[in-house]
């Protein structure tokens, strides 16, 4: 008997194994999250289209709808700096486990370190990012700055360089609900099939411009399993998505 080939063939069948055990639980997740959600926001119209393209809503959908301006700041893709390495590199476990250790650990080189927040859904291989924060609540997903990690350690930061200007002479308008911008994603199939909602988020966003003055207003995000990013302009109900930077009404 060919004990080599026979020890061969048992290591895939239990790869093959894992791999179903794996994806029957992924599945199992997404089935288990999807009935504790409450879709009695969403109309039947949305719910059927969702059954009937097998979409699943996998983060609560937010309930605030307030009273928010749109707002001028200056930001130039092309000025930012480059990374800024740490003479202390920084445990990454500070990023989930502590914000005032973090905060703590880069004392002196990041200022205003309040007012930013991590963004999970938007981190790339290899590199944290954090929103700054509108009114120190709400995020805006045009800037972010970048934290460099390797080896489970912070070795180096990008900051932006950007200001947010004043907005008093800003009217606010009241923020259409989640629900409905999710309503209208669906019912015009800007959600592909057998896709999921896995984050839903108010945050402000504008198309950037060749120029330094930028304007961005608040709008929901929609982040998709597959990493996907789709955003509804929460004051006319514009959707716009990344890749096109176009808006769609």
């Amino acid at each position: 008997m060919d004990w080599g080939r026979a020890k061969n063939v048992l290591i895939y069948a239990f790869l093959l194994l894992n791999l179903v055990l794996g994806y029957q639980l992924w599945m199992d997740y997404r089935e288990q999250v999807g009935s504790n959600l409450d879709f009695t926001s969403l109309s039947e119209s949305t719910q059927q289209v969702m059954e009937e393209n097998g979409i699943q809503l996998l983060s609560p959908i937010p309930t605030e709808t307030p009273q928010l301006p749109k707002i001028n700041y200056i930001y130039s893709a092309e000025a930012q700096g480059e990374p800024v390495g740490l003479e202390q590199p920084v445990d990454t476990k500070l990023i989930y486990a502590d914000e005032k250790e973090l905060r703590n650990a880069l004392e002196g080189k990041i200022a205003n370190l309040g007012n930013y927040r991590h963004d999970e859904p938007s981190d790339k291989e290899n590199v944290f990012i954090f929103r700054p924060l509108v009114q120190k609540e709400w995020p805006l997903f045009n800037v972010e700055l970048e934290f460099i990690h390797e080896a489970q350690k912070i070795h180096a930061f990008r900051e932006p360089v950007f200001e947010i200007l004043p907005s008093s002479d800003m009217e606010e308008q009241k923020v259409l609900p989640a629900s409905k911008a999710l309503e209208t994603l669906i019912e015009r199939n800007f959600i592909p099939p057998d896709s999921a909602v896995r984050d839903i988020q108010l945050g402000y966003y504008g198309q950037l411009f060749n120029t330094e003055d930028q304007l961005a207003a608040p709008t929901w995000r929609f982040t998709l399993d597959h990493g996907e990013m789709i955003y509804v302009q929460g004051i006319s109900g514009d959707v716009l998505t990344p890749k096109s930077d176009t808006t769609k009404e």
